[in-house]
């Protein structure tokens, strides 16, 4: 990749540091003894940032220098790999093979959403609500992200439905949409011991067929699209790390 994206990409980390950290341009500028056009520039990829100048503007939005530098050259976040669908496409199954496969940490999203939480995920929906999930959840990506470029990471299945959250999962993962027909969707999540799929909702299958449909465009912008309906986990462990080489 070309210095000026190098420079982009790096700009766009500081940028978004800074906006979670709450800080002004000012602010973050004074704190890293750096004026406020060197930051302006930094933001913008214009700056040609010095190691310790890069490492004072971490020190102040206190994150790790990794996270902004390590492996900026990679559009696709290195060997981040960020596994998408509705619940039941095999998330967890197929994420916890392939992070066996690719020698790296396995993430379940909804899981440090409740550690961050300090509640269980039902909870967080009744007392927080859906926007309140989604601050959880922004939080917590942002958080995995930060731990590393080596992790594979099974998302809840409404991450789409949060563009903003969705893009940041695109920009820093390889992702991938685990595919399925609706009616292996319903089996497996059953199958699993989970009988809310039914639970007052004779129509439970027809809606699921129709929420499947209206996300599978948000779904369809992931790097790899991989149908699970009716194949066992190594051969699709196979041939997800096969096409994850191939866009390497």
């Amino acid at each position: 990749m070309k210095r000026q994206t190098f420079l982009q990409e790096l700009g766009r980390r500081l940028r978004q540091a800074r906006e979670r950290a709450s800080l002004s341009v000012t602010a973050l500028a004074d704190d890293a003894g750096v004026s406020r056009r060197y930051v302006t520039e930094a933001e913008a990829g214009r700056a040609n940032l010095s190691v310790l100048k890069l490492a004072e503007l971490a020190r102040a939005l206190r994150v790790p220098l990794a996270s902004l530098v390590d492996h900026p050259l990679d559009a696709h976040g290195g060997e981040r790999v960020a596994l998408v669908g509705l619940r039941g496409a095999g998330k967890s199954t197929v994420g916890r093979a392939l992070a066996l496969e690719l020698e790296a940490p396995f993430v379940e999203l909804d899981q440090r959403v409740e550690e961050l939480a300090g509640l269980p995920l039902s909870a967080v929906f009744d007392l927080h609500g859906v926007e309140g999930y989604r601050r959880f959840e922004s939080e917590a990506l942002e958080r995995v992200l930060a731990e590393g470029e080596r992790v594979v990471i099974a998302t809840g299945g409404s991450i789409v439905t949060a563009p903003a959250t969705f893009e940041r999962l695109r920009s820093a993962c390889r992702t991938v949409w685990l595919s399925a027909k609706p009616e292996d969707h319903f089996q497996r999540v059953v199958a699993q011991g989970d009988a809310r799929p039914m639970r007052g909702r004779p129509r439970a299958m027809e809606e699921l067929a129709r929420l499947l449909a209206e996300r599978e465009p948000a779904y369809a912008k992931c790097d790899v699209t991989l149908d699970t309906s009716g194949r066992e986990v190594p051969e699709l462990v196979l041939e997800l790390c096969e096409r994850l080489e191939q866009r390497s």
